[in-house]
């Protein structure tokens, strides 16, 4: 059998694949703050590269509404607003609410021991009491839930979710911040209460058990930005 003429070999990734990944990554991880301004030049020298595969990865990040393009050329961070918390809140609840309660009876020995050894780094980090872990905690959330989401059996919402993640990724790094502030306890005892309910295979308390823990960042950014326009 002919091969296809004109088609040259290429390796497993490219330039810009890896610098949309590592933009995508820095995203969901929060590393970038809210309405904050990025220049390809700034990204390009960190990233240590040229401008052209930066150009095309925020390309690709501003059509998945990660990064939104201004009237001057610049690129930010969409900042947060109540229509953008509202929104993210909505959608996030809907998707991965529906993979939380497909996924509980999906869950094998081995996926909620996974699941269980995540949970014990949590806390303990959480007993170390490092006020500058917040890399790592974030890294532990993302690991639990994207555990429980593959095993919903849905190729088509996953991608969907990993969208969700990366717009709410800068919302909720902002949130723990702000909890830390406050001397709020973190979300590791709804995951608890979800990991519980995984283990009784039920679905439904899964699934509340999640909107608790999704709703919870997203509505205590709301109360801050609400009495800060109010004062």
């Amino acid at each position: 059998m002919e091969t296809a003429v004109g088609l040259a070999p290429v390796g497993r990734d490219t330039v810009q694949d890896r610098v949309y990944q590592e933009l995508r990554r820095a995203l969901i991880g929060g590393l970038f703050a809210p309405g904050q301004v990025l220049t390809i030049r700034q990204l390009a020298d960190a990233l240590a590269t040229s401008t052209m595969p930066v150009r095309d990865a925020l390309g690709r990040l501003i059509t998945e509404q990660a990064l939104e393009a201004m009237p001057n050329r610049t690129i930010r961070v969409p900042p947060i607003t109540l229509e953008r918390i509202e929104d993210l809140l909505r959608t996030r609840v809907l998707l991965e609410g529906e993979a939380m309660s497909l996924a509980a009876s999906r869950m094998t020995p081995q996926l909620l021991a996974t699941i269980g050894v995540i949970m014990a780094e949590w806390e303990e980090m959480r007993q170390g009491g490092d006020p500058a872990a917040v890399d790592r905690e974030v890294t532990l959330n993302h690991a639990f839930h994207f555990e429980i989401y593959r095993a919903c059996g849905s190729t088509v919402l996953i991608p969907m979710i990993e969208s969700l993640w990366l717009q709410s990724g800068p919302l909720t790094r902002a949130a723990i911040y702000a909890f830390s502030e406050a001397g709020a306890q973190d979300a590791a005892r709804f995951h608890n209460d979800i990991l519980s309910a995984l283990h009784r295979g039920d679905g439904a308390a899964a699934r509340a058990a999640l909107v608790a823990d999704i709703s919870r960042p997203f509505a205590y950014l709301r109360d801050k930005l609400q009495q800060e326009e109010a004062a």
